[in-house]
């Protein structure tokens, strides 16, 4: 065949495979769309799968964690059990003829001597200083430290601070392991270990994780900042260690919710933040120093059905002579903020005062009769406790009630003892069964 035939055969076929190519290219674009209109939804996904708590992606599949044991080896060492003792005399409700009866039936009238008490503490310096809640060593008379090793030492206190529940002891020893500090804050997820002496058995871990950070408004100490845990937390966990999947300390284990007396599943730490601005204060100065007010306050009243609630909190009094007096702060004045910062509640506004050095000065925004206005306010030094003369909380009637604190009760009121003889008096008398379930106030105000 001539060469001439070839071109014609080729460019008379040419057209039909370019038709047939456009036809193909059209039924392809035709099935994807309509396979695209089909396809099942999916949910959409993280682009990695596992982030590690320094945010590097190691790997879309990590190796699942298997043990804790080199973090417990780690923190375990600067874990210790307090053992303390102290001098106990005769109850004085036991003059009362009806409440010593109703101890006697009970078999648990107190009787004169010692009685020894445990808890946790943590070893914060090789030098032999030690973190723990006040309330293990309250009222103590001897302080007894038995370390993880074996040995055991008499402490000294060195300062405490009730109001943040914090205590520092130290123990003249040598080969401390000091536990180290997290630095990072710790997040909500994250995986948390509870390391202490419950009832006495011997140093214990539990696992869980943070539920969450932040708490406050628990009524268990002035100045609260919670970190809440699902790790199981019991009484002789109280000034132990809180500690991350690495074995660094995130808290001080301090108290749980519960109505039974153990461990479910709500526990709460202080935060090494503020454990470590007590600590660095008690060590420094013998105490802590706060600024303070001088004001007595109340959250405004919230409905939590209505989406607009009003902030703020309402001054209720002002103690004479005090920063707020003499800044002409009166009374029924709504703090709207301090320093630009919005006043949600009561609470918020005693730990922001309280992060404060005395001779401070606040500019405070206010509300009176409808009308804002700033008043600036120079900060005291923040009076104890007992210089404040707040009464003491009713113990049936306290949220607090419903907290373990192995040490540290308050003592009843007369109307407090009375009703409480009204109500074993219906026991004994006519068989009834007293009301034994913690009642919740209502809101009480708060002093700042």
């Amino acid at each position: 065949m001539s060469a001439s035939s070839k071109s014609n055969i080729i460019w008379r076929i040419l057209p039909w495979l370019l038709l047939l190519a456009v036809l193909a290219a059209f039924i392809w674009v035709y099935i994807d769309q309509k396979a695209s209109q089909q396809a099942t939804w999916q949910p959409p996904r993280s682009e990695t799968t596992s982030i590690p708590l320094n945010g590097d992606r190691l790997s879309d599949k990590p190796e699942p964690v298997v043990s804790y044991h080199t973090a417990v080896a780690r923190a375990a060492r600067s874990v210790v059990n307090i053992y303390t003792t102290q001098t106990v005399t005769q109850n004085p409700y036991m003059n009362d003829p009806v409440l010593r009866r109703f101890y006697e039936f009970h078999g648990q009238a107190p009787q004169a001597g010692s009685e020894t008490n445990l808890g946790s503490g943590v070893i914060v310096s090789k030098d032999g200083y030690i973190v723990t809640n006040a309330h293990v060593i309250a009222r103590a008379d001897e302080i007894v430290v038995a370390l993880n090793d074996g040995r055991k030492a008499v402490a000294k206190v060195v300062g405490t601070d009730p109001d943040s529940d914090l205590a520092v002891i130290k123990v003249d020893m040598t080969g401390l392991e000091a536990l180290a500090f997290r630095e990072n804050p710790i997040e909500v997820g994250d995986v948390a270990l509870a390391i202490g002496n419950p009832f006495g058995v011997g140093q214990t871990v539990t696992q869980g994780i943070i539920s969450a950070t932040g708490r406050t408004g628990l009524g268990v100490n002035t100045f609260e900042d919670f970190i809440q845990t699902d790790a199981a937390i019991n009484p002789g966990n109280s000034g132990g260690a809180l500690v991350d999947a690495y074995g660094e300390l995130v808290g001080i284990n301090t108290v749980i919710f519960s109505r039974s007396g153990g461990s479910m599943g709500i526990g709460f730490a202080i935060p090494t933040a503020l454990v470590e601005q007590v600590m660095n204060a008690i060590i420094k100065d013998g105490k802590v120093s706060r600024g303070w007010l001088g004001i007595e306050v109340l959250s405004q009243l919230r409905d939590p059905t209505k989406i607009d609630n009003s902030t703020g909190v309402v001054v209720r009094n002002i103690i004479p002579g005090s920063p707020a007096a003499k800044s002409g702060l009166e009374i029924g004045d709504v703090i709207l903020s301090i320093d630009g910062v919005e006043m949600t509640d009561a609470n918020s506004l005693i730990q922001h005062v309280a992060r404060k050095m005395p001779n401070t000065v606040l500019s405070v925004q206010v509300q009176r009769n409808s009308k804002n206005m700033n008043i600036n306010i120079t900060l005291a030094e923040r009076p104890s406790q007992s210089e404040l003369l707040t009464p003491a909380p009713a113990v049936n009637d306290d949220p607090a009630s419903l907290f373990d604190r192995p040490e540290g009760s308050s003592p009843l009121t007369e109307e407090q003892r009375e009703r409480m003889r009204e109500e074993l008096i219906e026991l004994f008398e006519n068989g009834a069964r007293p009301d034994v379930d913690p009642v919740l106030p209502e809101s009480e105000p708060d002093f700042e």
